[in-house]
């Protein structure tokens, strides 16, 4: 690795002009994200029954939603189909057969250094533990951020692995969410990819972008418009109202800026398990320039078992999407296990497919 990457590394305060024009919003909205159930509840105008049970839950999986999130919510709706995916409720403490801390292998693929490489011609880095929202769905809810990282400590032994495999000309930004970390940390980031010749392209995968539409700011698009790279933008939408207009007009932003903007949904118990419901998520997508990429079956990690959707009934809701929407709009339903060597995809009216050799690393669901 050439020393300047090393030094982008260490010296993020180093940046491009057109990144020091940014303001610090999302960063304020990012602290004022609400962590706790009673500001939630009244937010919400739950009524006292459910604020006092939902009180009662402890899960040791922090409750975290940012506000404008919150707004795109129904009032008074305990089962609204975006507070569902944020609730912590008592259904996560209970041990269930099949779900556990490492639902798709992350800790056996991981090189100590913030890398997980599992499939040929990708590597992952998981940039960052922090993350806009805690989805209680989410498959790295147990995962050793504290050790798995590519921050400041191991970034540069995760650069280094990059650098000496040629074979590697995608990387992948995960997290967490690689869109919590500063435009400075980023841009020192991809700066260090950019000596690397054979990385031709960059993939983020971003559940921020959905929840908190402020993080895609001008110094953000400035970025993405500056890569030497292509640019890929996998943002995580489950439901249509999560992408309202303000979403909208962020997203058109970076797909002007040169980005390839692709979603990947997952299939969730009473949030988006109804043929018009997948539809109304495909069309909106479709019409603010996303492609609806996969909709995955739920990762088996322990606390979100309430949420799965067996495989016989996904296979049908995807059936009757792609009887009533042209190809381009049905994504394909795919699940990732552990230990496999890519993505198991279920073709429509069919059986599973061999594995989908140019299935993606996960990023952050």
């Amino acid at each position: 690795m050439h020393h300047a990457q090393v030094e982008t590394l260490r010296a993020p305060a180093r940046k491009r002009a057109s990144l020091s024009q940014t303001g610090h919003g999302w960063q304020q909205a990012m602290r004022e994200a609400v962590t706790d159930i009673d500001t939630l509840c009244a937010l919400l105008e739950l009524d006292e029954a459910e604020r006092r049970l939902l009180a009662e839950v402890h899960t040791g999986f922090a409750l975290r939603v940012p506000r404008s999130y919150i707004a795109r919510m129904r009032r008074g709706d305990i089962n609204d189909p975006l507070l569902r995916q944020v609730l912590p409720i008592a259904a996560e403490n209970e041990t269930v057969p099949g779900f556990g801390i490492d639902a798709v292998g992350d800790h056996t693929s991981a090189l100590g250094d913030g890398v997980l490489h599992k499939y040929h011609g990708r590597a992952l880095l998981v940039t960052t533990g922090a993350c806009a929202v805690h989805c209680r769905y989410c498959f790295r809810r147990h995962f050793d951020y504290a050790n798995q990282h590519a921050g400041a400590r191991q970034g540069e032994a995760a650069l280094a692995h990059i650098a000496a495999d040629p074979s590697i000309n995608e990387v992948i930004l995960s997290g967490g969410d690689p869109l919590s970390l500063s435009n400075a940390r980023l841009d020192a980031l991809a700066r260090a990819l950019d000596d690397i010749d054979h990385v031709t392209r960059i993939r983020i995968h971003t559940r921020t972008a959905v929840v908190l539409p402020e993080r895609i700011d001008a110094g953000l698009v400035a970025w993405v418009r500056e890569r030497p790279q292509q640019c890929v933008i996998v943002i995580h939408a489950n439901h249509a109202q999560e992408l309202d207009d303000t979403v909208g007009a962020r997203l058109a932003e970076l797909r002007a800026a040169g980005a390839t903007l692709l979603n990947q949904a997952v299939l969730l118990k009473k949030v988006n398990d109804r043929v018009d419901t997948l539809i109304e998520l495909s069309e909106r997508l479709f019409a603010l320039g996303v492609m609806p990429y996969y909709l995955h079956l739920l990762d088996r990690v322990a606390g979100s078992a309430h949420f799965e959707v067996d495989l016989a009934r996904a296979r049908d809701l995807v059936d009757r999407v792609a009887a009533r929407l042209p190809g381009y709009l049905v994504p394909r339903l795919a699940r990732e296990t552990a230990g496999d060597a890519a993505k198991q995809v279920f073709g429509h009216d069919a059986g599973p497919s061999a594995a989908d050799t140019r299935g993606s690393e996960r990023g952050k669901d």
